[in-house]
């Protein structure tokens, strides 16, 4: 199916309920989780939290640049008690992200719509910097 701009638009609004979903849950996960061993990735998911507002920030100025309403709702969140589980459920997150823009990308430059791929191709180069972030921690 080709994409259109309504589809896109409803897929990078979709995009920026992921993200402020992700902040929420990094702000949450980085205060809660547990562990002498998790010290440094704590401090690292509060920081992601902070550039998973400014990627929805970003998002927002692209909806309303390609004539839509930014979306003001949160998708789904994970919790858990297990500082383990809650990293399994951050590099989710991010894996769902990376595939996510990976696709958005692709449907950008369907459309010729290069400045938001740009910002598309910014967005996913951080989304792989959490991911590694988050798997070295899972793997040591």
């Amino acid at each position: 199916m080709a994409i259109t701009r309504k589809k896109l638009l409803a897929e990078l609004n979709k995009d920026l309920e992921w993200e402020y979903a992700a902040a929420i849950q990094y702000v949450q996960h980085a205060t809660t989780i547990t562990g002498a061993k998790y010290d440094s990735i704590q401090k690292e998911l509060l920081i992601h939290a902070q550039e998973e507002m400014q990627h929805a920030v970003m998002l927002s100025e692209q909806i309303d640049f390609l004539g839509g309403t930014p979306s003001v709702d949160v998708e789904k969140r994970e919790t858990s008690a297990s500082s383990v589980e809650m990293l399994r459920q951050d590099l989710a997150g991010e894996d769902n992200a990376i595939a996510r823009y990976r696709e958005r990308i692709a449907q950008a430059e369907a459309l010729q719509e290069y400045g938001l791929r740009r910002v598309l191709e910014d967005i996913l180069i951080q989304e792989e910097e959490h991911k590694r972030d988050i798997a070295d921690v899972l793997a040591s």
